[in-house]
């Protein structure tokens, strides 16, 4: 979960805090940038779902994240980045 300092909306607001959805750990900050791994989805449900129309939005930590990705039955694809921004 992310707070701006004028609301929940990002549009022209600094980000104050983040807080991940699972555990409740707060991120750490400092001066509106993360400063710790976070795994953030956006994600609007379409057509043929049972939640056409309907966005979610979440912040897991990087723990969290790990504990998710051992419940699969199928891994995940890792391929290591050249750059990061």
């Amino acid at each position: 979960m992310r707070r701006y300092d004028n609301g929940n909306d990002q549009a022209g607001g600094a980000l104050v805090q983040v807080v991940c959805n699972r555990c409740g750990k707060e991120l750490k900050l400092e001066k509106g940038y993360l400063k710790e791994g976070c795994f953030t989805v956006d994600y609007a449900f379409g057509y043929f779902s049972e939640k056409d129309g309907i966005r979610h939005r979440f912040d897991l930590c990087e723990s969290c994240y790990d504990e998710i990705l051992r419940q699969f039955r199928i891994p995940v694809q890792i391929s290591q980045e050249r750059e990061l921004l």
